[in-house]
């Protein structure tokens, strides 16, 4: 599927990624972990660089019981990065019936009490919209 603007990013725990900018790299690697009893299936695009590798965009499905509203997912990113949720520079976006939270190439949202969202971009590659864009081509698959 040829993804205007971008290419599809596939699927990803229940997730389909509609569309990566063109110029993400095109190494791609899943992983699955966990923290704070959170777990993490995410997914990485990057690109080699002169001293290795550079990862240029992020998309992390994340599953927990503590993710129940908006301000506890932004408040357990906000922990997971080590940042000041007071201090974190962030404004409401809306996607579809959904809204989240972008701001320094981020772009976070709550699909429902436990089950959340969160895409993160190189913003040395890119400007701070392409998450929201990317964000916004994010679809939860229907159950199988």
């Amino acid at each position: 599927m040829t993804v205007v603007g971008g290419r599809d990013g596939g699927d990803l725990d229940g997730f389909h990624v509609g569309r990566v900018p063109e110029d993400a790299g095109e190494l791609v690697s899943d992983f699955a972990s966990e923290w704070e009893n959170v777990s993490f299936a995410t997914r990485v695009w990057e690109r080699a660089v002169d001293d290795g590798y550079r990862v240029d965009l992020r998309v992390h499905v994340l599953r927990g019981e503590r993710l129940t509203t908006l301000v506890r997912l932004r408040e357990f990113l906000a922990e997971y990065h080590e940042r000041d949720s007071a201090e974190w520079p962030l404004a409401e976006f809306t996607r579809g019936g959904d809204v989240g939270l972008a701001g320094g190439g981020e772009a976070f949202w709550l699909v429902r009490p436990g089950l959340a969202v969160d895409v993160l971009v190189d913003l040395d590659r890119f400007d701070a919209e392409t998450a929201i864009e990317v964000a916004g081509s994010v679809t939860e698959l229907p159950a199988a």
